[in-house]
């Protein structure tokens, strides 16, 4: 800040001090002022630049998670403390590396769009920001050699141009085995791979693997009578993880990235209830301007389909359908 007052002040003065200063020294000064101080941060006020926010604002990123994600208590609290740790450590040893599990509906889509949006203005579209989605990129079991080498110059090429770079993975469940190992030095304990640091970089992985096991710790607990606040993280943690290791039809199936405990989380997300669907049209009605009607939203929820079938206790696709649903009732 001091040499920029200094550079703006030697800019104003430039007139009345040009005829004491050698007229060649006191440009290259300014130019070194310019493209040293102020044209970098003038140009960042133009664009999105990487590492724009030195820190991350905790107070934001939970201020986002409460009033956007619902019934998912462990995910909001994984990753308020992941990621803010991560990005206000200044020496981080490792990449931040998320795993988030659960069906379809429940959040996990939702969830890495906010941690995007709280560290890139730009979110998912910024440049920062790399999405692959297995069945889009990577369809080909044949190609899997040719997906390994280009997923690795991919990544090695952004974090150098970005160290903060954010690398998100969906559909790790359709992801060829074997596959995502390609990437595995990356996330390892080292200070540099081939002379570029991955340790202030964020990998997440998105999948339904494990669901499965999600599903029974939260049955077993809504028939014992225990509200499923009361599920902890040491619940499910070590079975999904086994889970998902274990499943062949996964992208992680035997993957070096588990058994060499590079992951730093696994991330359950439990399946919603009705109270959860109708907090997302409300959510949902006033994002696009509606009057709250309460009416509607139990008349929305009420036409999705729970299971189990007796019970009916959580809904089959969370609230990713209710969104369409409710433009039913305002179609004009």
């Amino acid at each position: 800040m001091k040499l920029g007052r200094a550079a703006l002040g030697l800019l104003l003065l430039a007139p009345s001090v040009v005829r004491a200063v050698e007229p060649i020294s006191l440009g290259l000064a300014l130019a070194g002022v310019l493209t040293g101080y102020i044209y970098p941060r003038l140009f960042c006020l133009f664009t999105e630049c990487c590492s724009q926010k030195p820190s991350l604002s905790r107070e934001a990123l939970q201020k986002d998670l409460d009033s956007k994600l619902f019934g998912q208590h462990l995910a909001k609290k994984i990753i308020l403390n992941a990621v803010s740790g991560f990005i206000n450590n200044p020496k981080p040893k490792k990449p931040l590396t998320l795993s988030l599990h659960g069906w379809t509906g429940t959040g996990k889509n939702f969830v890495s769009k906010i941690i995007a949006e709280n560290i890139y203005e730009g979110g998912l579209n910024s440049d920062y920001v790399h999405l692959f989605v297995a069945t889009l990129h990577f369809p080909h079991a044949s190609n899997i050699t040719l997906y390994k080498d280009q997923l690795q110059l991919w990544i090695r090429g952004n974090v150098s141009a970005c160290a903060r770079s954010i690398f998100i993975f969906d559909e790790m469940d359709k992801m060829h085995a074997g596959l995502i190992d390609a990437i595995k030095p990356f996330l390892d304990y080292y200070d540099l791979v081939d002379g570029v640091s991955y340790q202030k970089a964020i990998f997440i992985f998105l999948s339904n693997a494990g669901a499965e096991r999600i599903t029974d710790v939260a049955l077993d607990f809504w028939r014992s009578g225990k509200q499923r606040e009361e599920i902890k993280l040491k619940d499910i943690e070590h079975a999904l993880s086994v889970s998902v290791f274990n499943n062949k039809n996964s992208g992680f199936w035997h993957s070096s990235l588990i058994d060499r405990n590079l992951i730093d989380y696994f991330v359950p997300f439990l399946l919603l209830e009705y109270k959860h669907l109708k907090m997302c049209i409300r959510v949902e009605m006033q994002s696009r301007g509606y009057e709250i009607d309460e009416d509607i939203i139990s008349r929305v929820a009420e036409e999705m389909t729970f299971f189990p079938k007796e019970e009916r206790v959580f809904s089959d696709k969370g609230c990713k359908t209710v969104f369409t649903k409710l433009d039913y009732y305002y179609d004009d």
